[in-house]
């Protein structure tokens, strides 16, 4: 499998999404990286979903989603998990952080 060379190739939703944050090429994608590019996607409103975050990655090292097992799929998945906690804890009150850690009220 070749690197990433269109976002067309990573799905419709998905290059749907990219577009409405201004990344319209691989170009684009290659220089910014997976973990910018999914920060914007989550600014923009995007669900948070590992299996997204996880194809994205795969896509721009040119390898098949499902190549990535064992230690190498637990460090992105908490990769992953700290750009999900600093996309939603950037906007919340002190109060609301406050009920979060306890579990009241939980946004995620």
């Amino acid at each position: 499998m070749a690197a990433l060379t269109t976002i067309r190739n990573i799905g419709p939703a998905f290059e749907k999404a990219l577009k409405e944050v201004g990344i319209s090429t691989a170009e684009q994608l290659h220089e910014m990286g997976a973990d910018a590019a999914y920060t914007k996607l989550l600014e923009n409103g995007s669900k948070p979903h590992f299996i997204g975050y996880y194809v994205l990655h795969m896509a721009l090292q040119g390898r098949p989603w499902n190549d990535c097992k064992g230690e190498e799929k637990k460090a992105l998945r908490k990769q992953f998990d700290r750009i999900k906690a600093q996309s939603f804890d950037q906007d919340l009150s002190e109060m609301e952080r406050i009920l979060d850690s306890i579990g009241v009220g939980k946004r995620r």
